[in-house]
């Protein structure tokens, strides 16, 4: 009796293909000339690649490690290869930025002047009265000096630039030549010449807080403070 059962399919040498939803993954490996494809594919995700500081951040790395170790070390005793080890960075990364280990030197100058400007301007915009703009000025110059001597002194001591450029051209001293002529425009005070005078009331300043940190007077901050202020008031014909 012929057997009625059906005859079952021969076994292919190679497995089926089991069909894939739209948008599944595959499970196919990528090769090198599919990686645009891999990349747009969520289903084949790059590997994170390492990424690089942004110039700014590689910068401001370079200046902190530099006046770090000008501060314990000294300027003369300290080198680029120490600065960039400290850093973290490559040798060839700090002459991106900087000519010379002075050349860091000149750039840390800079960033101590404009961040002691814009924190006296700072100060001094929460005022409206000029002699209340006057004496924000003078409190918030006078406090960052000697909070800051530390690093004044490393950065401008150690290699000092030229005192008359300084002079010429010094951002803190034309910010306050600008509060004085400014306040002169309004009749809050007389002055004959506003940047002259902003010379002559910054070197008072300057004198006095060296002559405390010094010991030549006695470093009582507030005492400094109050005869300054009594000096620069005078001086305007504020007292």
């Amino acid at each position: 009796m012929p057997n009625s059962s059906p005859k079952a399919e021969p076994t292919p040498p190679w497995p089926k293909h089991r069909k894939t939803e739209p948008g599944a993954c595959s499970g196919l490996r990528v090769g090198p000339a599919q990686g645009a494809h891999a990349q747009a594919n969520p289903c084949f995700p790059m590997p994170d690649l390492p990424r690089t500081k942004p110039a700014a951040l590689r910068r401001d790395a370079l200046l902190d490690a530099a006046e770090r170790l000008f501060r314990e070390r000294g300027f003369a005793a300290t080198s680029v290869d120490a600065i960039v080890a400290a850093a973290g960075v490559a040798k060839g990364t700090f002459y991106l930025y900087f000519k010379s280990k002075t050349a860091s030197l000149v750039a840390l100058q800079d960033r101590f002047v404009f961040q002691f400007r814009d924190a006296i301007e700072q100060a001094v915009g929460a005022h409206v009265d000029w002699s209340d703009r006057l004496d924000a000025w003078i409190t918030a110059a006078l406090n960052g000096y000697l909070d800051q001597t530390a690093v004044h002194d490393v950065v401008f001591h150690e290699v000092r630039p030229c005192a008359r450029r300084i002079k010429s051209n010094h951002l803190v001293i034309q910010s306050l030549a600008l509060l004085i002529e400014g306040g002169a425009a309004t009749g809050a005070w007389r002055t004959e010449d506003a940047r002259l005078t902003a010379v002559m009331l910054f070197s008072a300043l300057h004198g006095a807080a060296d002559a405390a940190i010094a010991g030549l007077t006695p470093l009582d901050r507030s005492a400094c403070l109050a005869a300054v202020l009594r000096f620069c008031r005078r001086v305007l014909g504020l007292a």
